[in-house]
């Protein structure tokens, strides 16, 4: 028996009050906001490095990266860690809010513009009740290029 609607399991975050998803099979862990060394000579979006249970890694602001205006951290700020290029990378976020099922075919490719987000970094969007989730391509949000140059920070 063939499963009709397939779904796509998701972790929900917010950045500025917008709702965005990267599938569960790509996060790793959900962290409260702890101190990162600073590393010199990155990109302004690279935070620095953070050691989590041994493992060293490197942490990128996603408004920064973004190009949305920065604040101060909350008590709701995360750290997402997602594995990506066999890479270790964590993502700062305003809050995480849910896991979700989506139905896969209710996501759309993005539109011309997302609110602020550049069309290159959506995956695609998905409305759920009154909710519109925006899937974030993390393959284009840590380019190659960008990748390279956190995995410099090791080697």
């Amino acid at each position: 028996m063939t499963e009709e609607n397939k779904k796509l399991k998701v972790i929900v975050f917010q950045i500025n009050d917008e709702e965005y998803t990267v599938p569960v099979n790509l996060v790793g862990s959900i962290e409260r906001m702890m101190p990162i060394t600073r590393v010199p000579g990155t990109k302004s979006f690279v935070k620095g490095v953070l050691n989590l249970r041994g493992v060293v890694t490197p942490v990128i602001d996603l408004r920064e990266r973004f190009g949305i205006e920065e604040v101060n951290d909350t008590d709701a700020t995360r750290i997402i860690t997602v594995k990506i290029h066999d890479m270790n990378v964590g993502l700062i976020v305003d809050a995480a809010n849910d896991v979700l099922d989506l139905d896969e075919e209710s996501i759309e490719p993005p539109p011309e513009v997302v609110g602020t987000v550049e069309v290159a970094y959506i995956q695609g969007v998905s409305k759920m009740d009154q909710r519109l989730f925006i899937l974030l391509n993390l393959e284009k949000v840590l380019a190659k290029d960008d990748v390279h140059e956190l995995n410099e920070l090791y080697v």
